[in-house]
């Protein structure tokens, strides 16, 4: 007895774990194929098709899905591109400052969302001839939050990096461009994409920040928080589980990736 718990107790575990971490994301899932009696989508009434057909069919959810999906491309976009050349310097180039920087990277991560929130709210009223409420100071604020990611994900890859590679590709005549774009890329590539990914989830996920920067916009976040005073649709449930799948899938084809990846460096070794 004690020698199948230790051999399989570590296994049963972690996969109570995992059933315990995806059992609300279960429940959503199914509720999306309810039929509910009232305005809130609580109690299971009956299975129906009619809410993925009709997606769309409450007011204001496309536009507000179609806003959290722009502002979040856009901002991992941004700040992938920043991020990304923000690692590169903290780890490759000895700078004044270079302290100090590292600290202010990893200040909107520890900083609570609430402060985060607040406080470029402040910014953006006191520079109001500037900025007005809405699209733009979302996505500057998802920027300024979603790049501490990514620069702490490529960070992590840069530090194990064998720059030996680079100095032999210098070294049969390719320049520091070509190296970049033809070895340091490359081997960052999976890195960036799985900073991208989670810049990706954290922006289309994010309410308190939006929701003290978004004016009179609403993303799918705040759109959800509005709406639940009054009714739940079925086809919010829809949209998440929607946005669940296409996130798994993302994930599992950088995993699938990133292993391919792995063994043809294996096998050109």
């Amino acid at each position: 007895m004690r020698r199948a718990v230790r051999r399989h107790g570590l296994t049963v575990y972690a996969m109570l774990a995992s059933a315990y971490l995806l059992l609300p994301i279960a429940v959503v899932v199914l509720f999306s194929f309810n039929d509910p009696e009232g305005r809130f989508n609580y109690v299971w009434s009956g299975f129906t098709l009619d809410n993925w057909r009709d997606w769309d069919g409450p007011l204001g959810i496309r536009d507000a899905l179609v806003t959290s999906l722009e502002i979040g491309l856009l901002a991992t976009l941004v700040a992938t591109v920043v991020g990304t050349l923000m690692a590169l310097a903290i780890v490759r180039h000895d700078f004044r400052g270079r302290g100090a920087t590292n600290l202010l990277v990893f200040l909107p991560m520890s900083t609570p969302e609430i402060v985060l929130g607040a406080s470029l709210l402040t910014l953006f009223l006191n520079l109001s001839s500037v900025f007005t409420l809405g699209f733009v100071t979302i996505f500057i604020a998802h920027v300024m939050f979603v790049v501490s990611y990514v620069v702490v994900t490529v960070k992590a890859r840069l530090i194990g990096f064998d720059r030996h590679l680079e100095e032999a590709a210098m070294d049969l005549g390719a320049n520091e461009l070509t190296t970049f774009r033809k070895v340091t890329l490359p081997l960052l590539a999976p890195a960036i994409v799985s900073a991208a990914l989670l810049g990706f989830a954290l922006s289309i996920d994010d309410f308190v920040v939006t929701y003290f920067n978004a004016g009179g916009t609403q993303t799918f976040p705040v759109y959800v928080w509005g709406i639940a005073r009054v009714s739940v649709p079925p086809q919010v449930n829809v949209v998440a589980s929607a946005i669940f799948f296409v996130s798994i899938a993302l994930a599992v084809t950088s995993v699938l990736w990133q292993i391919r990846s792995a063994r043809k460096l294996q096998g050109a070794a």
